[in-house]
This record gives structure tokens, sequence and C-alpha cells, in this order.
């Protein structure tokens, strides 16, 4: 017997015990095809072992360096990452750009989601292989000056004040992808892409795409009478008592979508739009809601805070996405099931990531990382007096930084390039452990 077989307490044991811990509930098929889209990359990787960030780094000493106090916390997106940013639609028709998905939305300290936003871009960069490493550095330390001083810069209360990104105040190839995305994207084109019409002339969903299934009688059962209470949970300009907007025309199940979340129960619900148009009716993206990652590594105190602060993890969603995002979605609820609480939202017609494997030039990343550390640190402004009806997050951020915002910058790329490195390692674990070669 080998003296190894004692201490299982290595780095290689923990990444495969933890990823198959956190897909063991998943069906076959779906873990497979996670897996595949985890094989990609290490970035892919990344994307689909947010717990493992989160065990990483949760209550990490370094934390105290720049934050780790109660009054550096704000709203978290939780997941952070290139592609969790994208290009959507708000309700009043503009095409913005920022955060598009709160499923492991959390309070905690900013650092945790600028650290693994900066990983992120290290990892993409690599991947495409279309930058050298002091390009990379370079970009990651503009990402943290941008963030930094959008920080400490122009106090103001988000609901007088309103600051989100379009086309009209973004630049460079960000401009660009957003005109084009505006001028590309249309509600008629998404119905197209998931609808079809039957035999009477209704338009219902296209159930024949590998993306999308029909329902079971008992599924369809309980999503119809899930429906009226999920209208008494909205609080955006449409009333859920208005029949006009909430005629369900057809229901399918949502297949294979994401890859951290892939496998996770998941519908899209049709709906009545503007009855004088057959271009406008409302998809509806109703998605089982389970705790945040950063949930697992709380101890038993922060759990019992945890469970009083919110009523399931429909609320919490709830919560997360309208501190943070800017003109939250119109139809954002939640519905109960049998099988948990279910996140209602609309799925945008201009939903689009911006190509990270198309550029080329070390200034278009230069510029497009400070737009994202622009973007984070005005959604964590916004979460930050969503929190606290004040400048806390702000005072407590520019008392912390006096002096020091040219270290911070540097530390921030040493964190993102030595997680990097320990990525791209678990990543290799991972592949031998499924029999594949890097």
């Amino acid at each position: 017997m080998s003296y190894k077989g004692i201490n299982i307490h290595n780095r290689q044991h923990k990444i495969i015990s933890a990823i198959a811990l956190d897909n063991q509930n998943l069906p076959d098929t779906f873990r497979k095809a996670k897996y595949q889209k985890m094989s990609a990359s290490a970035y892919g990787f990344l994307r689909g072992t947010n717990h493992l960030f989160w065990e990483d780094f949760y209550n990490d000493w370094r934390l105290s360096l720049f934050g780790g106090n109660a009054d550096t916390q704000t709203w978290l997106q939780g997941d952070a990452h290139l592609y969790n940013f994208g290009a959507f639609a708000n309700y009043y028709g503009e095409v913005i750009y920022g955060f598009d998905d709160f499923d492991d939305g959390i309070v905690g300290d900013y650092q945790y989601d600028l650290w693994r936003l900066a990983i992120s871009l290290v990892l993409d960069c690599r991947n495409h292989d279309n930058f050298q490493a002091k390009d990379i550095r370079k970009a990651v330390k503009k990402l943290g000056k941008a963030y930094l001083k959008t920080i400490l810069s122009d106090r103001h209360n988000p609901a007088t004040k309103e600051i989100h990104f379009t086309q009209d105040n973004t630049t460079g190839e960000l401009k660009k992808f957003l005109k084009k995305v505006a001028k590309k994207e249309t509600r008629h084109k998404m119905l197209e892409k998931w609808t079809t019409f039957d035999e009477t002339g209704k338009r219902v969903f296209d159930k024949d795409s590998e993306k999308l299934s029909p329902l079971s009688e008992s599924e369809s059962q309980q999503l119809t009478n899930a429906f009226p209470n999920y209208r008494q949970t909205l609080k955006g300009e449409i009333s859920g008592e208005d029949d006009r907007y909430f005629q369900i025309k057809d229901m399918a199940k949502r297949l294979y979508a994401g890859t951290g979340s892939l496998g996770t129960p998941r519908y899209y619900l049709l709906i009545e739009g503007d009855a004088l148009t057959a271009h406008d009716d409302i998809i509806l993206d109703v998605k089982r809601q389970e705790v945040p990652a950063a949930y697992l590594q709380m101890n038993e105190e922060e759990r019992s805070t945890y469970h009083e602060v919110f009523s399931h993890e429909g609320d919490r969603h709830a919560q997360a996405f309208r501190a943070i995002a800017e003109h939250p979605d119109q139809y954002l609820g939640w519905m109960e099931l049998a099988d948990g609480v279910y996140s209602v939202r609309e799925r945008s017609p201009f939903k689009e990531d911006f190509p990270t494997d198309e550029l080329e030039k070390e200034k278009d990343l230069s510029e497009l990382a400070e737009q994202w550390g622009m973007i984070l640190a005005t959604e964590h402004k916004r979460g930050g007096y969503a929190l606290n009806s004040s400048y806390l997050f702000e005072d407590a951020m520019a008392e912390k930084m006096a002096s020091q915002e040219k270290k911070f910058s540097h530390f921030l790329a040493d964190v993102a390039f030595q997680y990097a490195e320990c990525v791209q390692q678990d990543y290799e674990t991972f592949l031998a452990d499924l029999g594949l070669e890097k």
C-alpha cells in the first residue's frame, strides 16, 4: 500500500472530487455536454467551475490589502467573467452593455468580482493566442485603474442619475459592436429563431430545434398553475394585473444553455405582446435558481443570516438583478414549482456577446479592458447604493485606497496571472481525468 493514500488533501484530488460533487445531480447527457464545454479551453473550465474560485478565494487574507471589511462590500454579480458581460435591450429599447446574468448574485467584497473578471481576461487572451503576456498584463492593469478611477469619481444617486453603456458613450471596438447589434438583432429575428407557426397560424415554439423540446403534461400543468402567482412578484412598470401582456401562447423546455449552469432545469414561455403586431411577442426565460457558489463557503452564522435576508433563491436573484442592473427587466420575478423556485425574466432580442476572438490590436484590447473596468465599477456603485442607501461604499474605498492606486493595479495583475496559472493546471488535471490530452 502506498503512503500517498493516507493523505488525500492534494490539489489534483480536490479538483476532481469538487467537480464530481458539483455535478453529481446532473443527468448523464447534460453532464457529458457540460464537461465537453469545460474541456474546450482553460477559460471554458473557469466558466464551469465557479465553485472552485469561491473555495479558493473565500476569506483569502489578501482581500484585506485593498478591502476586506463590511464597508467595501457591495452587490456582486458573483460569477464575473468576460462572457457574462453582453449586449441586451432595456425596457426602453436601448441596446446596452453590462452584466446579463445574476444567478450567483450575492453581497460581498468587491474584489471577488474584480479578481474573477481579471482572471478571465488573462485566460481568454491565452485561449485565442492573440496577444503577448506583456500586452495582457497591461490590459489587466488598465482594467484595474479604470475600475478604481470610476469608483472614486462622480458620486451620484443611481435613482436620479442613470449611467449605462450604449453606442453613444462607448468607444472603439465596443462602440462598433453595439452599433452592429442594434442594427442586426431585432425581436422579429429572435422570434424567427425560436418559433414557428402552426397549422392555424398561431405562433408557437419550434420544438424540432435541438435547443428546445416539448413539455410533459405534468410540467405544462405546473407552469400554468404557477403563472398567476408569478405575476404578483412583478415590481416594474408593467403591472402583473394587466391581462394584455400575460396570455401564454406556448411553452417549451430549454436545453444545453450556458456552461456553469448547463443542465439546470429551464423553460421558455411565449406570451402575448402588443396584439397590434405579430412580431412583438415576449419570450420569458424561466430558470431554476440554486444557492450561489459563495453560499457553499459560508459558515453556519453566515448561512443563518443569508436565510433571514432572502426568503428563497428567486428572491435573492431578483434583489441582485434590481440592485445591479440598469433599467432591470420589467418581467423580472419568480415562480415556485415542485422542484424549487425559478427566476423569470425576459429573453432579450438583442442578447449578444462581444467576440473577443476578433481582437487583434493591443490598443483595442487595452481600450476594451478600460471599459470593462468602468462598467464593473459603475454596477458596483449602483449595487453599493442599493445596499446602503448612501455613499458608504465609495467612502470606504476612498479611505482604503489613499496613495495606493498604483499598487492596486499591479496587485490585480499579479492575482490574475497567478491564478490563471493555477486554473491552467487544474484544467490539465481535469483533462487527464477524462482521458483527454491537452
